[in-house]
């Protein structure tokens, strides 16, 4: 697990923990470090927060003044928590939610470290997964640049002036809203996946050194378009990404298990009849939400989601 990023909330819970009943706190018969209202700090989870803290570190290879730093925070921390119990915190508000979505994901967490330990991914899985995702890379990549305005008749007079010879770049700098605008409007390497649609289906349509004769709308605005140059996307050695498709390979393998869970659990969902709930507004096409830092990795989609706006220059190596 990453001690790093739960230890700080692995703290809170603990603290709150050692307020509720002996029967709900965890098993831990290692000594006390400390005390606070008679609730125990125990030695294991004094170690266990000063490994988080620390990177790794023991409290041996600690100063005294560290060490006993480190103690006092820990009891400040509980003694917090306790007064967040006798306030019911813990029972209502953000708070609650906050805490059971942290037990839930420390859980979860920690059920896939046990199940990926004896399940290493073979050499055979990783290079399946990098020819597959070989397979779904775009093969094309594009350098192009735009400019961006309001409406739809100054971008036609935008084009009018265009096919009149004045320059690209010129016109960009003095009338493009979008930040491009500093370099002419343009916009770097690019995949079409990494656009929104109409954007890339533009890019696409044109031949190196085009621009489009009809303005091209997307949810940011209206677009003038020009292609400059196309070239052929290198993908990555395997060894380059080799920690990457274990990260996949491993993903992947415990989604397998939580679909075994939920073959065999009685799962039923009122989301749409829940009362006072509506269905979210459509949001921006650009991109997917990404998901919670401490949720467990997912496999990547064949291909990277779109950016959220066109102008900015996507990365042109993304794996």
């Amino acid at each position: 697990m990453n001690h790093s990023r739960l230890a700080p909330l692995l703290v809170t819970l603990a603290a709150l923990a050692a307020c509720q009943p002996k029967t709900s706190a965890v098993t831990d018969s290692s000594p006390p470090v400390a005390t606070v209202n008679g609730a125990p700090i125990t030695r294991n989870f004094y170690d266990f927060y000063i490994k988080g803290i620390t990177g790794g570190k023991s409290p041996a290879d600690l100063t005294a003044e560290q060490r006993s730093l480190a103690l006092d925070n820990l009891v400040r921390a509980q003694l917090v928590a306790e007064q967040a119990v006798k306030e019911g915190v813990d029972k209502s508000g953000d708070a609650a939610y906050m805490l059971q979505l942290a037990r839930l994901n420390v859980l979860e967490q920690a059920v896939q470290e046990r199940y990926l330990k004896d399940r290493q991914p073979s050499e055979q899985e990783l290079r399946a997964e990098y020819e597959a995702q070989l397979a779904a890379m775009p093969k094309t990549e594009y350098h192009a640049r735009h400019i961006l305005v309001a409406t739809e008749p100054f971008a036609q007079k935008i084009i009018d002036r265009l096919d009149k010879g004045e320059k690209f770049d010129a016109l960009a700098k003095a009338e493009s809203m979008d930040s491009s605008k500093n370099n002419g409007g343009d916009l770097g390497w690019f995949t079409a996946n990494r656009m929104v649609p109409e954007f890339a289906g533009a890019v696409m349509a044109l031949k190196p050194g085009e621009y489009t004769h009809k303005a091209v709308q997307t949810q940011y605005g209206w677009h003038v378009i020009q292609l400059l140059e196309t070239r052929e996307v290198t993908p990555p050695p395997f060894d380059q990404v080799r920690q990457r498709l274990v990260q996949v390979v491993q993903a992947k393998k415990f989604r397998q298990y939580q679909d075994e869970l939920l073959r065999s659990a009685k799962v039923e969902k009122f989301l749409d009849k829940t009362a006072g709930t509506a269905p979210a507004a459509g949001g921006s096409p650009a991109a997917p939400a990404a998901p919670a830092a401490s949720a467990p990795p997912a496999p990547p989609a064949p291909a990277a989601p779109p950016a959220p706006a066109p102008q900015q220059p996507p990365s042109p190596k993304k794996y």
